[in-house]
């Protein structure tokens, strides 16, 4: 009987045993296998062929998708309002983050609500799930919970309980035994994803898959689910100890959301305001201390930036930073030097964003350059100001995106002051203070004249 070569990585067919799959490119994964052999997706016998409907697009009736709510505003605020019946929904992050705690937080928050929830694991006993849900103080009779890895047997489950939610823990634990490659493997990972995507537009079942991040960063394999899902979430983590929840895709909803948590003994608990989180309390205003507005997402965060000049009796003075572009700083001390008239060759400059952040928007280029020269001066800025304005090479303060949502979150925690762009509309904002400028030097003198 004629053989042939598989690779269990990729699926990659070849009449002759190699080294290194051209596909790929891993070694020695080439498996051999009977030709007669055919690597098709299973279906479970629930998800029969339904007759074809060929509707014209005037005859749908508009009606508004059903989601499953969780009451966790940071995750339904990133989904858009919940779960979408019937979709497909792929979280990922780094082993460690927290991705089977929130999991498992979510599927009871839905089931409290009287929603069926299955929840099948592939990396952990149904003593080790229990034993979180028991730290976690999870006490519901809709969440059902098991402990499988083949993919038959999952839906086998999910065909007798009927869940209107089905978590999947993790997609590279689970397998097809008709697929001879390894758990976790490209072949694997995408059979299932198809499986579970099958399943879930014809029973209108929500499917949440957990899957790692590699170390080059990827996905579940190289992006093999993420074309496929209708939904990608990432959890991130954060040098504050906090866990970022962000959407790369969404179908039904925005991906400029971002959800706030932070680790505690009783699972990952939602953070309601950031931004009193991330500022410092003084009692008075501090030389070289500034507050920016800047935006994650589409929510504002109040962020303060120190800086610190100093002389320095070496000939190389030293430039560091903290959660802040080198290159953007390298930029701003030009301005100062050439625009201002204040020359920091010979002054080391320290430049930190507070709580370990990071600013990566050009909004906070006024911010920086304002906290070095108020540390240079030694004069702090005027009491509950706030500052936020891109520069230009030629010294102009350039207008930013979102300005009311930051104002007004700078208006919510108690600041009166802001110094922006010129020219920005903002005759709606009532109760703070603003003093328009439209290039580094019309700042200066606004603040240290």
């Amino acid at each position: 009987m004629p053989m042939k070569f598989v690779c269990t990585q990729c699926g990659y067919e070849s009449a002759k045993w190699l080294g290194r799959c051209p596909s790929c490119g891993e070694w020695n994964t080439f498996r051999e296998m009977k030709s007669t052999e055919k690597s098709k997706t299973w279906v479970s016998p629930t998800l029969k062929s339904s007759p074809v409907q060929i509707r014209k697009v005037k005859e749908l009736v508009s009606k508004e998708q059903r989601r499953h709510e969780s009451g966790l505003s940071e995750w339904d605020r990133v989904l858009g309002g919940g779960l979408v019946a019937g979709s497909l929904v792929l979280m990922g992050g780094d082993p460690g983050i927290g991705k089977s705690t929130l999991a498992l937080q979510i599927a009871a928050r839905i089931a409290q609500k009287g929603v069926s929830v299955l929840y099948a694991s592939g990396e952990e006993s149904v003593d080790q799930i229990l034993a979180r849900a028991q730290r976690l103080q999870i006490e519901t009779e809709h969440l059902w919970i098991v402990s499988l890895s083949a993919i038959s047997d999952i839906l086998e489950v999910a065909k007798d309980l009927h869940p209107a939610v089905l978590f999947v823990d993790s997609i590279q634990t689970v397998i097809r035994e008709e697929n001879p490659s390894p758990p976790g493997s490209v072949s694997q990972v995408r059979d299932c994803g198809v499986t579970f995507l099958q399943f879930a537009k014809q029973t209108q079942t929500t499917v949440v898959m957990i899957g790692h991040v590699t170390k080059d960063g990827t996905l579940a394999g190289p992006r093999t689910l993420e074309h496929m899902v209708d939904v990608v979430l990432y959890l991130e983590g954060h040098p504050t100890g906090l866990r970022i929840l962000r959407a790369t895709k969404n179908r039904f909803g925005s991906v400029d959301e971002v959800g706030l948590f932070e680790m505690s003994e009783r699972g990952l608990q939602e953070i309601q305001d950031p931004s009193g989180l991330f500022l410092v309390q003084r009692k008075k205003p501090q030389p070289g201390v500034v507050v920016i507005p800047v935006m994650e997402g589409i929510r504002p965060l109040l962020l303060e930036v120190e800086a610190l000049v100093a002389h320095t009796p070496f000939s190389m003075p030293q430039r560091n930073v903290t959660g802040f572009e080198m290159r953007r700083l390298a930029m701003i001390l030009a301005l100062i030097e050439n625009r201002v008239g204040v020359s920091l060759r010979a002054y080391d400059v320290f430049v930190n964003v507070t709580r370990g952040m990071r600013i990566t928007e050009s909004a906070a280029d006024l911010g920086v350059a304002l906290a070095i020269l108020s540390s240079y001066f030694k004069k702090p800025l005027p009491t509950k100001t706030v500052v936020l304005g891109e520069l230009g090479l030629t010294g102009e303060v350039r207008p930013i995106r979102e300005m009311k949502r930051r104002l007004t979150e700078a208006k919510r925690l108690g600041f009166r002051k802001v110094i922006l762009p010129a020219g920005v509309d903002l005759n709606a904002q009532k109760g703070i203070e603003v003093i328009p400028v439209s290039t580094i030097q019309e700042a200066v003198e606004s603040c240290f004249s």
